[in-house]
């Protein structure tokens, strides 16, 4: 890895290629250790130099965006960590909105009420940014980030560059391709309706941010929900229990519970939150222990919805 490292300070600069950096600050856990090599990508261009120089040189590419939604282990991140940043909103016509994989969902959803542009109000206080959004298609209440989406800019691992209509991502409950394929996002574009009242909409975007404050522990470190609902289809939910997994946990016994300093939030249990002394395994001891409590009382069995780096 020293002369991949190496590399990378060819390409990019010595200043921009950074090796054994912590993690943690640069996620919604505050949790992890070290990547063995990091580069933060300002552009579209760098994110794909920079997976094509790893890719030559045999080196595992893991992406990075906001940091939510993922549990980096305590050991760290082996390979390279593509960190990426900034990042432009710009329309494409009248109906559709271009937005590159590191701007934030709160950055898009601004852009586009500020713009009159409907779609994405109700999405305000999401955390994360686009390319993750897409990576487990995030979802708010009954709508998929995946639905409102008209086509994603990918580059393939091999470095080759395509453009996949919505119909072809595999967008299905909190799961896109790019879990199976491993390509990376570059830019979505996303359906909008333009011509709407700006104050409308940020009234809309309100409402969706007072719910949050209402329903979720937001004071505190977290990952967003570790576990995805249960499937109708698959999960037999025993009658009377909501079919959540919050519910479920809570039915279990398990809000407020707590291994080290990470604890079941006791505002709403499909949260785990971290009082500030959390370490990565703990965390990972608790989704565990939940996990276990739910499928020995109720026999449904939880999958998780945060994303696991690293070795636990």
């Amino acid at each position: 890895m020293s002369d991949f490292a190496t590399l990378l300070e060819q390409e990019f600069g010595a200043d921009r290629v950074q090796r054994e950096v912590a993690l943690a600050p640069f996620t919604t856990f505050k949790v992890g250790g070290p990547a063995e090599v990091l580069i933060e990508t300002r552009t579209e261009d760098e994110i794909i130099r920079a997976a094509r120089l790893a890719r030559s040189a045999g080196v595992k590419v893991t992406m990075l965006g906001g940091g939510s939604n993922v549990l980096i282990a305590d050991s760290g991140v082996r390979g390279l960590v593509i960190r990426t940043r900034g990042g432009d909103v710009t329309p494409i016509g009248d109906r559709l909105v271009k937005a590159d994989a590191a701007v934030t969902i709160n950055g898009l959803v601004r852009w586009t009420i500020n713009r009159g542009c409907a779609a994405l109000e109700a999405w305000a206080g999401t955390p994360g940014t686009v390319g993750g959004a897409i990576y487990g298609n995030a979802h708010w209440k009954k709508t998929n980030i995946g639905d409102l989406i008209e086509s994603v800019r990918l580059v393939k691992p091999d470095g080759t560059l395509l453009q996949a209509p919505a119909d072809r991502m595999e967008f299905e409950y909190d799961y896109s391709r790019l879990k199976r394929t491993g390509e990376i996002v570059l830019w979505a574009a996303f359906r909008v309706t333009p011509g709407r009242d700006p104050a409308a909409l940020r009234l809309i975007a309100r409402e969706s941010l007072a719910f949050r404050k209402r329903t979720q522990p937001l004071e505190s470190p977290s990952a967003g929900c570790i576990f995805m609902n249960p499937d109708p289809s698959r999960d037999k939910v025993p009658e009377g229990i909501p079919p959540s997994a919050g519910a479920l946990v809570d039915r279990a016994g398990l809000k407020g519970a707590a291994v080290g300093g990470a604890r079941v939030s006791p505002t709403h249990a499909n949260f785990i939150i971290n009082d500030g002394s959390a370490s990565a395994a703990e965390i990972h001891t608790l989704v565990e222990n939940c996990r276990h409590a739910v499928k020995d009382r109720f026999g449904v069995a939880l999958r998780s919805e945060i994303i696991c780096l690293g070795d636990f």
